[in-house]
């Protein structure tokens, strides 16, 4: 770390290069930096990437506004205030201003004064160590790194192969939650995250909804959490159809047509939005020329890349596929950076065989099993760890505890008729929690409580003396483990 142009954009060398600037990629960059090395980001869009201009930020801005009007409407006293609608321009404005209307100059502040260099540019991996970056003029620069390459590319959209899909040119998430007009019908095809979600904001704003689920809506939550969202979007005037599309058809009038089959109606709308799911973005990062199969990208607890020669290559975020969530990634991202850091100066073992301590700063233990999300429905959705079909497939010894949220009397005093629900999954040889699941107006506040009981697998005996403040929802937490006790 001498070479005097190291910390200069125009230096051809570093400790580390960072391919993808978003908030995955910025943490890497940020930690390995902290750790004393000199870091480059190789960015070919915005810095700050998809989670702040097109989902996390943009999306959470679009469902803040419904969900504080509803909050409102459910308080006698406020109720009687509110007289008016959404205003729609608003909301988006409001929306654009979370996104700094797709300006990232904040955020090359930001890596500017974190020490962090930044080359623009599409990155591709030509060698141990090289990168070769094309920059927006189509000149190509060769970066080299001294100790680690970090991929941190993200992922992007899968679009499904139904006949003529592609070519009536559907939204993905990036175009719903940068839209300036709101269609008056929208077809959303998907029944996950994204699609509940979205599903949720157009309603809001007033489109007329549909959505095609293959199965069931949230199918990888608890039942207690989809059923109660599905007929939460059923009750604002969202259409729940059960099919897949055989064929997608877009006129001249502008308006798409989605056929379901022989014995079921097509579905019209003026936009359709495919939110299918998402897979790692690996294609053109050059992997296959260093011997990495990139539809089997695997990686380490430390997010080192299994099967490359010198161990030199890292994946956090969602381009890993072990956990596609933004704070997730984010965790990854400090577990890599300091991991590169530490290897760099020879205090952790670089060797090809050696694995992090569990639970040490440089592994990201959590992925596995302790994930917390959330689902910003109405109503919101609040998890952590397994769920209790996923607890029994793994084998563990497993009870469920369910409580009505709505009998506390914190969720009471919150909003009046208080609807929801909690289910806590208990390992019964262990005596601890192995997930939890909230559903209900604002569970997001009370999620990481269970996150912390989750991860650092307290015991119930021990939950016992953790005494929740009254009247809070939190309460809940001596009912369940009432419930549990005395059953």
């Amino acid at each position: 770390m001498t070479d005097s142009t190291a910390g200069s954009p125009e230096a051809a060398e570093w400790d580390l290069i960072v391919i993808g600037a978003g908030a995955v990629g910025e943490n890497v960059a940020d930690y390995a930096t902290k750790g004393g090395l000199k870091v480059v980001v190789v960015e070919d869009e915005l810095v700050g990437g998809e989670c702040s201009y097109w989902a996390c930020m943009p999306s959470k801005a679009l469902l803040r506004p419904a969900s504080a009007l509803l909050a409102a409407k459910r308080v006698a006293g406020a109720s009687s205030a509110i007289t008016g609608e959404l205003d729609v321009a608003a909301v988006l404005e409001r929306r654009s201003s979370f996104t700094s209307e797709w300006n990232d100059a904040s955020q090359v502040e930001w890596l500017d004064g974190a020490g962090i260099d930044l080359v623009r540019g599409r990155g591709r991996i030509v060698g141990d160590r090289r990168v070769d970056v094309t920059q927006p003029d189509g000149t190509v620069r060769t970066l080299t790194a001294r100790h680690a390459v970090a991929l941190c590319t993200g992922s992007v959209p899968t679009i499904p192969p139904v006949e003529g899909l592609a070519e009536a040119k559907p939204w993905t998430s990036r175009e719903a939650t940068s839209a300036t007009e709101i269609p008056s019908s929208l077809a959303i095809v998907g029944g996950g995250v994204v699609a509940a979600e979205l599903a949720t904001i157009y309603r809001a704003l007033g489109a007329e909804v549909t959505v095609i689920v293959r199965s069931r809506l949230l199918g990888t939550l608890e039942d207690i959490a989809s059923e109660r969202v599905q007929k939460s979007l059923e009750d604002s005037g969202v259409r729940i159809v059960t099919g897949s599309p055989s064929s997608v058809h877009r006129g001249e009038d502008g308006r798409v047509t989605i056929a379901l089959g022989e014995d079921e109606a097509p579905v019209e709308a003026d936009e359709i939005l495919v939110a299918t799911g998402r897979h790692p973005a690996t294609e053109g990062l050059g992997l296959e020329d260093i011997g990495v199969n990139p539809k089997d990208l695997r990686v380490d607890d430390s997010l080192r890349v299994a099967g490359v020669h010198g161990d030199w290559l890292y994946a956090a975020g969602d381009v890993n596929g072990r956990a596609l969530l933004t704070h997730q990634g984010k965790y990854q991202a400090r577990a890599a950076g300091l991991a590169i850091a530490a290897r760099a100066a020879g205090t952790l073992s670089s060797a090809p065989s050696a694995r992090p301590e569990p639970w040490s700063d440089y592994a990201a233990t959590a992925d596995h099993e302790h994930v917390p999300s959330v689902v910003f429905t109405e109503p919101e959705v609040a998890t952590v760890g397994l769920t209790s079909v996923a607890a029994t497939e793994a084998g563990y010894p497993v009870r469920v505890v369910d409580y009505d949220l709505g009998s506390i009397a914190g969720a009471a005093v919150h909003a009046d008729g208080y609807s929801g629900a909690v289910r806590a999954v208990i390992d019964t040889e262990r005596r601890i929690i192995l997930g939890m699941t909230f559903v209900g107006q604002d569970v997001s506040e009370m999620l990481h409580a269970a996150t912390i009981a989750v991860v650092g697998e307290v015991t119930l005996e021990r939950l016992w003396h953790a005494v929740p403040a009254y009247p809070t929802m939190n309460e809940v937490w001596l009912r369940i483990l009432e419930t549990e006790r005395y059953a």
